[in-house]
């Protein structure tokens, strides 16, 4: 009887592993900008390298194609042109069943129920020296500015290619990973919402380093 009931309890708890492995799939696959995302509404915001925004659109249904082109390639080798297959910089987003291309810019697609808590492109505050490289120093000094506006102690700032600073988020739980299937996109999940940015950078800041 002793065993039968270890092994009861044994597969009871196999069965809510299992469960909740389950779940976690499901919850992921909610979020993943894979295919189709259906239910959570999407603000999809458009930069260019310098942080302006050019567009702004919003959709339920947002699928991501990646475009394929081939290439052509010499060989020294063998005296030789081949052709390879490479990953395009143009991108076809469709959007509740119409279709947005873009090609280089900065695309950031966050959860409706994820606001930015500053928006920095707003006030322009950053300017681009000779070369057009922005200061870094001018950035920080922004964020540090502005700590007691985020009321979250994780800081997540989006930055353009070119490093203009574009929003800031706060949460208690922030974390980011690489999407295997859409390259070019992270993907970062602040509090249970997702967030995904294509061509940006970004940087993830416990609020208490901020001066």
């Amino acid at each position: 009887m002793k065993n039968i009931k270890r092994v009861l309890a044994v597969v009871g708890v196999l069965a809510v592993m299992m469960c909740a492995a389950g779940c976690a799939r499901l919850q992921s696959g909610i979020h993943d900008l894979h295919g189709s995302i259906i239910g959570n509404e999407y603000n999809i915001d458009i930069f260019d390298n310098m942080g302006i925004r050019t567009l702004r659109s919003h959709g339920k249904r947002i699928d991501i194609d990646n475009n394929i082109v081939e290439e052509k390639t010499y060989s020294s080798a063998t005296d030789e042109w081949y052709s390879t297959k490479t990953l395009s910089s143009v991108i076809t987003i469709t959007i509740d069943g119409k279709q947005l291309i873009s090609c280089g810019d900065t695309c950031i697609f966050y959860d409706k129920r994820l606001a930015p808590e500053y928006e920095f492109y707003l006030d322009q505050v950053v300017e681009s020296d000779s070369s057009g490289i922005l200061d870094s120093t001018l950035i920080s000094g922004k964020v540090n500015s502005i700590k007691n506006e985020f009321g979250k102690p994780m800081v997540v700032v989006i930055k353009s290619q070119m490093g203009a600073p574009i929003y800031a988020f706060s949460g208690d739980k922030v974390y980011w990973e690489i999407q295997e299937d859409l390259p070019r996109f992270t993907k970062l999940m602040i509090d249970g919402k997702a967030l995904y940015i294509h061509r940006a950078n970004f940087q993830i800041v416990d609020k208490a380093l901020l001066d």
